[in-house]
């Protein structure tokens, strides 16, 4: 599947997290895992499934984000992200040009591949408002009051929801305009009514948070 098969679409890669669970001096974007960046390892694997990429990047590391992407060989709009995740992601889309839909991805996920972001993109076309890739959860979830377990969740239905994920345009900028702060932005559209869903996503696309965290990507990269 090519990116215009699923219809023109603008990706903004938000890197403006600190990394201070990371225990990093640096940026988190900028950590290297086997010796590239994340922000490197997440654009060389999903820029040819968009037609436009944004990075999102810390204030003051523009130039720097800039120059992970000419690595690459990539020339990228870099923006300054907000305060907070939503800020940041809005930011984004104010750089990104009128395309049909847009990807959203966290580099903190540098092992996504881009047939993740082509099957969320193939579902959004589809019908949906939003589509991102997920996986079930494999160990038992309790809900907690302090210390205190409340209960213990059906983790049948229960996903742990990954990026990119992928938006009709119109909707996306809707659930931005209505304000409010989110984890994730599919949670924004669900505020507002919309349509969402989910498709297959793998544990290799884990979230670098915290340093064991890097240890295991770095292996999975390798194999």
């Amino acid at each position: 599947m090519t990116p215009a098969a699923a219809g023109r679409v603008g990706l903004v890669i938000v890197a403006a997290g600190s990394g201070e669970r990371l225990g990093s001096a640096d940026p988190k974007a900028f950590v290297t895992l086997n010796g590239r960046s994340l922000l490197r390892h997440a654009l060389q694997r999903l820029h040819a499934a968009a037609h436009e990429v944004v990075v999102v990047a810390p204030a003051g590391q523009l130039e720097r984000a800039t120059d992970e992407a000419a690595a690459e060989g990539l020339a990228v709009t870099v923006v300054t992200g907000g305060a907070t995740r939503s800020a940041s992601v809005s930011a984004g889309l104010a750089a990104l040009g009128p395309h049909d839909l847009v990807a959203v991805h966290d580099a903190a996920r540098p092992l996504v591949e881009a047939d993740a972001l082509l099957r969320a993109a193939a579902a959004v076309r589809e019908g949906a408002d939003a589509a991102a890739p997920a996986v079930r959860i494999n160990d038992t979830i309790k809900r907690v009051d302090g210390d205190v377990v409340e209960a213990t969740l059906d983790r049948s239905v229960l996903r742990a929801v990954q990026t990119p994920q992928v938006f009709r345009r119109e909707v996306l900028l809707r659930a931005h305009a209505a304000g409010g702060e989110a984890t994730d932005d599919l949670a924004l559209v669900e505020r507002d009514g919309g349509k969402v869903v989910l498709v297959q996503g793998s544990h290799r696309y884990l979230k670098i948070t915290f340093p064991d965290d890097l240890v295991l990507a770095a292996t999975l990269e390798a194999m």
